[in-house]
């Protein structure tokens, strides 16, 4: 059996969870509402506050979508209760990060500003050299994160860039003179 897939995903106060066929999954909750179709051979049943999935077979496929369609619905559960955020940091002489509008515009060493838009239901904030990223669905907010990242990755040498908050970047030395 699954580890991940056969624990049930609990449903808070406030979050209801739709399932319609074809495995639909709506979920509603304080933040907003999500909605995806997720794999046809799961069973997805809404039972006394928790979300159970379960699988018709043994077969490597079924054992691999049983796991992911369990994270699935605990994603969205978690989105629309809580929200996801992730951090970003600006390093670098020069390299800054400032909000105008919707727009997150970037200054990393480039002949021009680096300009993003905020896509539909994420919202990003910039406090000193940190960019916080935030919304509902986990998948949106680490894509646009690592779209924003994209724009400038560390360098191994003087870690100049934007990297993840949690990231750690392994250094190296730099040239040395002759002797």
């Amino acid at each position: 059996m699954s580890r991940i897939g056969r624990l049930p995903v609990v449903i808070p106060e406030g979050v209801s969870v739709d399932v319609k066929n074809g495995n639909v999954v709506t979920v509603k909750g304080p933040k907003g509402t999500l909605e995806r179709a997720l794999p046809a051979e799961m069973e997805i049943k809404v039972e006394n506050g928790h979300v159970v999935v379960s699988r018709p077979n043994d077969l490597k496929k079924m054992k691999s979508l049983h796991g992911l369609t369990r994270s699935l619905i605990h994603n969205m559960v978690v989105g629309v209760s809580t929200g996801f955020t992730k951090t970003l940091e600006v390093n670098g002489v020069g390299y800054r990060a400032q909000k105008q509008g919707k727009k997150l515009v970037l200054a990393l060493g480039y002949s021009h500003p680096v300009e993003m838009e905020d896509p539909e239901g994420l919202e990003s904030k910039v406090d000193g050299n940190k960019i916080i990223i935030s919304g509902i669905d986990k998948e949106k907010v680490g894509q646009f994160a690592a779209e924003i990242r994209d724009k400038r990755r560390p360098e191994p040498y003087k870690g100049k860039g934007i990297k993840y908050a949690d990231e750690v970047i392994r250094r190296k030395v730099g040239k040395t003179g002759k002797k």
